[in-house]
C-alpha cells in the first residue's frame, strides 16, 4: 500500500491531507474523500483511509486546520467549527479542493467519487454535496445534519446516507426531522439509518476517554453502518478492481 501526505491550498490555508491507495492493483478505481471528526486529521482517520484502500478504493483524508495537524482539544476546535457552520461556503471550499486532489490521482476514476465524514466531517461532506460537487454518494456517520443554507439541497447530485444514533445527544429528533424535510424539498435521493442503542461518535473506539454522556463507541453500529456504506458504494460506484 502506498500512503502519502499531499499538500494543497484552499481558502487561504496550507492544508495537508493523507492519501492511501493499494499499489499492487492495476487500473483506475473509485475515489473516496474522508472528512474527519471535528478535532481534525488524526490516526483514526488515516486508518479509515487505509481500510478503504484495502477494499479497493483510492482514499484521501482531508485537513481542516492546516499543515495536516489536528487540534489539541475540542475547546480549540469548537470556535472554528461554529465559524464553518455559520458560513458553509468556507468549509465547502476546503472540501472541494480536497476532492480535486483525490480526483487528480492517476489511480482515481474521477467519474466515480464519493465522500464520507464523521461527526463534523459528516456535516462537511453534506455541505460539499449542497455545493453541487460531482459525487455519486455521500455518507455521514453520526453527522450533524443542520445547515445555514438548506435551500442548497437542490444542488445535491449524490445519493445520501446518514447513519445516526438514536441516543445521540447532539442530533435530536427535531434536527433529524428538519433534515428529512430539507432532503425531500431538495429532491434528493436520501436515506437515514437510525441505530437504537447508539449515541454520538459510535465509530470511535477512543471516544469514551472524553467522559461525555452520550458519547460512546458501539461496535455493532460501527460494523452495521460500515456495511451500509459499502452497500451504497456498490450501488453508486460499481465494482472495484481487485487485481
Amino acid at each position: 500500500m502506498r500512503t502519502e501526505d499531499i499538500e494543497y491550498h484552499a481558502d487561504g490555508a496550507r492544508l495537508v491531507g493523507y492519501l492511501a491507495v493499494e499499489d499492487t492493483r492495476s487500473g483506475q478505481r473509485p475515489g473516496v474523500l474522508i472528512a474527519p471528526e471535528g478535532g481534525g486529521l488524526v490516526d483514526l482517520t488515516k486508518s479509515i483511509a487505509r481500510r478503504l484502500a484495502e477494499a479497493g478504493y483510492v482514499a484521501f483524508a482531508m485537513d481542516y486546520y492546516g499543515d495536516g495537524q489536528p487540534l489539541a482539544d475540542m475547546s480549540q476546535a469548537m470556535p472554528r467549527i461554529m465559524a464553518f457552520m455559520a458560513e458553509p461556503l468556507t468549509i465547502r471550499a476546503r472540501a472541494a479542493e480536497a476532492l480535486a486532489v483525490l480526483a487528480r490521482q492517476p489511480e482515481t476514476d474521477a467519474g466515480r467519487l464519493a465522500a464520507i465524514g464523521y461527526c463534523f466531517g459528516g456535516t462537511t461532506v453534506l455541505e460539499l454535496a449542497r455545493g453541487g460537487a460531482d459525487l455519486k454518494a455521500v455518507v455521514g456517520f453520526h453527522s450533524g445534519l443542520g445547515t445555514a443554507r438548506p435551500q442548497d439541497a437542490k444542488a445535491i447530485k449524490a445519493k445520501v446516507l446518514t447513519c445516526i444514533g438514536y441516543r445521540d445527544p447532539i442530533i435530536p429528533a427535531d434536527q433529524r426531522l428538519a433534515f428529512e424535510t430539507e432532503m425531500n424539498e431538495g429532491g434528493v435521493d436520501w436515506r437515514m439509518n437510525l441505530y437504537g442503542q447508539a449515541g454520538h461518535s459510535f465509530t470511535n473506539p477512543g471516544v469514551g476517554a472524553m467522559g461525555r454522556e452520550g458519547f460512546e463507541y458501539h461496535q455493532p453500529t460501527d460494523r452495521r453502518s460500515w456495511a451500509a456504506m459499502i452497500d451504497l458504494f456498490d450501488e453508486t460506484l460499481g465494482p472495484v478492481r481487485v487485481a
